[in-house]
């Protein structure tokens, strides 16, 4: 009997579970072509052609694997809001692990690395528009920098200090980001 070849999506997805398992046995750093390849069963030449980068190819199987963040349910404030999002965030952070967010991050260029990011940044405009019907904002735009000031500071706190705690969370939330919006909105 002859095995199969695999093609489209099903193959994607082989190859997308042999790289998460690579980087979760050998890390990053340690994940290969060659491992890849033979954990997939698939060629090295298959993997180059989709993925000329390690980096874009251990994006791709990140990406994947990640379950689309969902916009919280109403807590009541954009206080309980914000919060839920901010952990939903670091729990998928923490999925893919710290040294493998910072190498990524060196290895791809700009709008790749983006893609890292910009899922959050989505959920964001929904939990600002229950707050202005709650009459917690304003009506006046917000710039989008400070609509994402919250989701860039938690990933500073992940990235670079190395860990987020529930006080950062709520100092993030409460003493910057709901003053910030509010004193724009209300503008």
């Amino acid at each position: 009997m002859t095995a199969t070849r695999r093609h489209g999506a099903e193959l994607v997805d082989a190859i997308h579970q042999a790289v998460l398992a690579e980087m979760a046995e050998h890390g990053y750093a340690g994940t290969t072509y060659e491992g890849v390849a033979a954990r997939a069963g698939t060629s090295k030449t298959v993997l180059y052609r989709r993925w000329p980068r390690k980096a874009e190819m251990a994006l791709d199987a990140l990406m994947e694997s990640s379950p689309d963040p969902v916009i919280p349910a109403d807590t009541g404030s954009l206080s309980g809001d914000l919060k839920a999002l901010l952990r939903a965030m670091h729990s998928t952070m923490e999925r893919a692990g710290r040294q493998t967010m910072l190498s990524l991050l060196a290895e791809l260029d700009r709008p790749a690395a983006e893609l890292l990011f910009i899922r959050g940044s989505a959920f964001l405009e929904p939990l600002l528009a229950r707050a202005r019907g709650r009459g917690e904002l304003g009506p006046g735009a917000v710039p989008p920098r400070m609509v994402t000031m919250a989701l860039d500071l938690v990933r500073h706190e992940v990235l670079i200090v190395g860990s987020l705690t529930e006080d950062s969370i709520d100092m993030i939330v409460d003493e910057m980001t709901i003053p910030l919006l509010r004193a724009r909105s209300m503008a």
